[in-house]
């Protein structure tokens, strides 16, 4: 989305670009050897990436600056939303945008696959780790259960539905969304999380809850999504709230579909953020 122009696009907005340094030296984090802990795959890795993400996303924060995080897949998160959380403290509320829950734990995940997993360490559904193990740096519980709300879910793992009934983790899914429309949903799910609408709203948006049709060149993409403008309406009624201090938008992925597909789906991320940054129709 950077070499698509979005920085200039936000520029071209009235906003200044503080780009956190060191982004070209996520590939030398790699570990020689990264080996299965259990069934998670390439966990020293991204804990090592997540981390170095937290980092700069609490810096952000930290200056008073809206952090947008480009990802990548959505394990990012765990770094996002530490480095969030840092500043904000459990005053942070977050909206998760996403066809998927994204809250296996190590013991419930089938794949193996840690972009399913961010929120159960967020929440702190993990349990105790080691501090010199992968994802130990994790403040393991540093979103609150009540502060987080999902719109857009429609492939949830079984586990996944058990975690979020046990919990009492609110969620809107696609058939909340047909039901009601998705305006009367969003104002739902603000409502949930920062009825005032006076706390700080994190948002991490992952592309794969727009239908494939919007947006193809993900990783996991499911029928049924988002429309086009009902994943703009989301970023623009979030905008109007007034409360967004940190964005995510993930999973656009370039090695994935042909060239047009690429071009459709950058162009659809660059333009969520936009409009989760402010931009208005009229």
């Amino acid at each position: 989305m950077v070499r698509f122009g979005v920085l200039d696009q936000l520029q071209g907005m009235g906003y200044s670009i503080e780009l956190s340094s060191g982004m070209d030296k996520y590939k030398t984090m790699k570990p020689a050897s990264d080996p299965p802990i259990g069934v998670l795959k390439n966990a020293r890795y991204v804990s090592t990436a997540a981390k170095r993400v937290s980092e700069q996303v609490r810096e952000h924060c930290e200056a008073g600056r809206m952090a947008v995080t480009l990802g990548g897949d959505h394990s990012i998160a765990m770094g996002t939303l530490v480095g969030s959380t840092g500043v904000y403290g459990d005053d942070l509320c977050v909206i998760w945008v996403d066809a998927h829950a994204d809250i296996n734990t190590p013991e419930t995940t089938e794949s193996g696959n840690l972009h399913g997993c961010p929120l159960s360490y967020i929440l702190g559904l993990c349990g105790e780790i080691d501090k010199d193990q992968p994802f130990g740096w994790v403040s393991s519980g540093c979103v609150r259960k009540d502060r987080l709300v999902y719109i857009g879910l429609r492939d949830v793992d079984p586990a996944e539905k058990m975690i979020l009934r046990r919990h009492g983790i609110k969620a809107f899914s696609m058939h909340d969304v047909d039901k009601h429309g998705i305006g009367r949903i969003v104002e739902m799910a603000l409502d949930h999380v920062n009825r005032d609408r006076t706390l700080p709203v994190h948002m991490s948006f992952d592309v794969d809850a727009l239908d494939p049709s919007v947006a193809p060149a993900t990783g996991t993409p499911v029928r049924g999504g988002l429309t086009f403008r009902e994943g703009h309406y989301i970023c623009e009624a979030v905008a109007e709230s007034g409360c967004l201090v940190a964005l995510d938008l993930v999973e656009v992925n370039p090695k994935l579909g042909d060239p047009e597909s690429l071009r459709q789906t950058v162009a659809v991320g660059c333009s969520l953020v936009r409009c989760s940054l402010g931009e208005r129709l009229l």
